[in-house]
């Protein structure tokens, strides 16, 4: 896939209204500047995309771009391959603003600052993966993420045949996939009137979820023939691509991750 079909990851960096939780915790300006094993998170991310050989270029989305690539993480924009762009408001109207311009041309891969552990290897996994489709996103199968760490704590959404946590890998490869930005923000506006949010998916399939009586990508199959996308589940093999830092209690695990990594390399 490398060479003449090489993907833009966008790298979403944006700040919650009123500051983050986590930054202020550490004493930093910004969640993705966060220091994990001596290393801002932005900082491992956007090494480990550039190292991917499917990866061509790098867009850093943020409401302060430019902050996040000072003092130590400098050499960010001083890298040819990498822009950094002012964000909207809304996550699909922030990937909707540059998707298939000049900075950040299909296909596209969106991934976010807070996941150190993301590795070359999962990148690559997830994008031969996503080959063929107009929307894929990568998930973690509760089993896979209990065998390598039975304590870990996430949010599982539960569907027949397993639960799953979200990796924060989306792809999207080509303009038709406008379509699910489209539908992210009619789901968003509607996410506090159940009603009103039914009428995106449907009464039988709302009901099937509840119910955990279809498995997930059946379920994503229903959703694209309503809006006309092919939607992929990508299950990562890899654990820790469903771990993400979020609270103190995710970045000593993510350290005590890298610290082994750090002894096995």
């Amino acid at each position: 896939m490398a060479g003449e079909w090489q993907w833009t990851a966008i790298v979403m960096a944006g700040e919650r209204a009123g500051g983050d939780p986590l930054a202020r915790h550490f004493g930093v300006a910004a969640k993705a500047l966060v220091p994990v094993a001596g290393e801002a998170m932005i900082g491992r991310v956007v090494r480990t995309l550039l190292a991917a050989p499917s990866v061509g270029r790098v867009v850093i989305l943020a409401q302060s771009p430019r902050r996040l690539a000072e003092g130590a993480q400098a050499w960010i924009a001083a890298d040819p391959r990498v822009a950094l762009r002012e964000s909207a408001a809304g996550l699909a109207d922030g990937i909707d603003a540059v998707a298939g311009g000049e900075d950040a041309p299909f296909p596209i891969l969106v991934t976010t600052a807070d996941h150190p552990l993301l590795t070359v290897t999962m990148v690559e996994h997830f994008l031969h993966a996503a080959a063929g489709a107009d929307v894929a996103f990568g998930a973690v199968e509760r089993r896979v993420m209990a065998a390598a760490y039975p304590d870990n704590r996430r949010t599982w959404q539960r569907f027949r045949g397993g639960a799953y946590t979200g990796a924060n890998l989306f792809a999207l490869t080509g303009e038709r996939s406008r379509g699910a930005l489209d539908l992210y923000r009619r789901v968003e506006a509607d996410r506090k009137r159940p009603l009103k949010l039914l009428r995106h998916f449907g009464l039988g399939l709302a009901l099937r979820v509840a119910t955990r009586t279809i498995l997930l990508q059946d379920a994503l199959d229903r959703v694209g023939r309503r809006t006309g996308l092919s939607i992929r589940l990508i299950e990562m093999p890899q654990a820790e691509a469903g771990i993400d830092v979020d609270k103190p209690s995710d970045h000593e695990e993510v350290e005590a991750i890298l610290g082994r990594r750090a002894t096995t390399d």
